[in-house]
């Protein structure tokens, strides 16, 4: 007998799911650039890791964030491009980095590295500029460099570091963090100097540049601090017309559990936390449409996902790929799927090796996370319309956060064909749940149907690695369907997606 039901509802459209919500962020921090994107060993005639940029390539990424996080804030990008041989070697001011550990950039990896890994992988590249202790001129230059097609010096060099025609980068991040690790300013200074870089950066596709390009203003999860940015910045000359087209967050959790340690009332704890981003997602936007709106400014959680206390400076911020935080990333994709009428883009931290990565590597090997898994399995939300969905679920007290756990969650889409897609996730790591899905004016049983499920019989918390990891690819999943209800038993800790065409 069924316990939970999800209710779809066609008629309620919300918006279109961006693909760009399906994104990622690699900084140059522990192994994710050295040892994970690039490699002089495993690696093909660029550098490259033919291994990791196979799973990258399969899993179709929409948009990639370099090169930080922190690091960008203390980055010149210059020290990046030409002859390798000819590059400084300079600090990591703020992580250990690569197979050795240490707290130093040999700027191998650079510009036009990262942006031929984008083309390699077919990916929309996002630069985050220096603003903390950089200015607006090495950033407008960095834009040339990158996208000029004319007769200039910076142009000129970026033709002879072997690219004639420009890389068109569409996102441009004007700092990051910048109310900590990126100079500790208040939300007023940052507003006057996002004013100050976006007096140059927003005027490169006025003349320089033959495509469009988006500014990204960082905030912060403490929303009086967006409040307080989004009103100076609208106090300028342009007013409400600044060009700035969207507004981020980050928000990771589970930063007081260990894994080895960890039990099922800290699956809880971390299933709670990771449900907050609803929260910050509404909030946000409530302060953009305060003094703007979200028809022009969106949404970005460009830093997202667990961060347990394995993860230190240190070691590179490693920590256990599981099940654990494959299902965090399933709710946080239902939750941005309810909210794609604010949400432009998202970027889970990081892509290999570092915190919730979707890829690991270890000398010659190269697998797949359960969280690749999620992120496969969801990707036929990409370009859907969101559709709006009632949930009925059983839930559990979680005392240590003050919260409720909601056991079944949902979202669900439909494509241009009309195929409907949804997402079913059971949190509940204790209990199976068997869940009645009923899509309004849907005739299921004249339906095509297609059920794939992840993670069941997996203990929840089992580290994933090379010898393991072909182990947690989806398995179908029976559906028994009358009239317009279909019925599906979630075994603990599990998540499926249903295609009913």
């Amino acid at each position: 007998m069924a316990n939970a039901r999800v209710t779809v509802h066609p008629e309620a459209r919300i918006d279109r799911i961006e693909p760009e919500v399906h994104g990622h962020f690699s900084e140059h921090l522990g192994r994710c650039v050295y040892d994970g994107l690039w490699t002089d060993d495993t690696a093909d005639e660029d550098g490259f890791r033919e291994d990791v940029l196979e799973l990258l390539a399969d899993l179709e990424i929409p948009v990639l964030r370099w090169p930080g996080g922190c690091f960008a804030d203390d980055y010149h990008w210059e020290d990046g491009v030409g002859p390798q041989e000819d590059r400084p070697r300079r600090r990591n001011l703020f992580w250990a980095q690569g197979r050795e550990d240490v707290p130093e950039e040999s700027n191998a990896f650079g510009t036009d590295e990262f942006l031929q890994l984008c083309e390699k992988i077919g990916t929309e590249p996002y630069l985050a500029a220096n603003v903390g202790s950089g200015d607006p001129q090495e950033a407008a230059d960095w834009m040339e460099y990158c996208g000029y097609d004319g007769d200039t010096e910076l142009a000129d060099r970026r033709r002879e570091n072997g690219h004639e025609e420009p890389y068109e980068v569409p996102y441009w991040g004007v700092g990051n963090e910048n109310w900590g690790c990126g100079g500790q300013m208040s939300p007023e200074q940052y507003a006057r100097e996002f004013r100050r870089f976006a007096t140059y950066m927003g005027s490169m596709d006025n003349l320089m540049l033959d495509y469009d390009v988006e500014l990204i203003a960082c905030g912060f999860e403490g929303h009086e601090w967006n409040r307080r940015f989004m009103e100076e910045v609208a106090s300028g000359r342009w007013g409400v017309d600044f060009p700035l087209d969207h507004l981020t967050l980050h928000h990771y959790y589970g930063r007081g559990m260990t894994v080895s340690e960890s039990d099922e009332d800290d699956y809880d704890e971390l299933f709670v936390g990771a449900l907050e981003m609803e929260d910050h997602i509404e909030r946000i936007a409530s302060t953009i449409d305060a003094v703007a709106t979200t028809r022009d400014i969106g949404v970005i959680v460009d830093e997202w996902g667990t961060w347990h206390t394995e993860a230190v400076p240190e070691n590179g911020l490693e920590q256990p790929g599981t099940v654990l935080d494959a299902l965090s990333a399933a709710a946080v994709l239902d939750i941005f799927n309810h909210h794609s009428d604010v949400m432009t883009m998202s970027n889970i931290a990081q892509t290999v090796n570092v915190l919730q990565c979707l890829v690991e590597t270890e000398g010659d090997e190269a697998w797949a996370r359960p969280t690749y898994r999620v992120f496969d399995l969801y990707a036929p939300h990409k370009g859907n319309d969101a559709l709006t969905t009632s949930v009925d679920t059983p839930s559990r007290e979680v005392e240590r956060a003050d919260d409720d756990l909601p056991f079944v969650g949902a979202s669900a889409s439909v494509a241009d064909d009309g195929e409907t897609y949804v997402t079913v996730t059971n949190l509940d790591c204790r209990d199976g749940h068997t869940v009645e899905v009923a899509i309004e004016g849907e005739d299921a049983d004249a339906a095509d149907l297609d059920a794939e499920v992840l993670f069941e019989g997996q203990d929840p918390g089992l580290e994933v690695d090379a010898s393991n990891a072909d182990e947690f690819t989806a398995e179908d999943l029976d559906v028994d369907v009358d009239g317009d209800v279909l019925t599906v038993d979630l075994a603990p800790s599990s998540v499926a997606g249903i295609s009913i065409q």
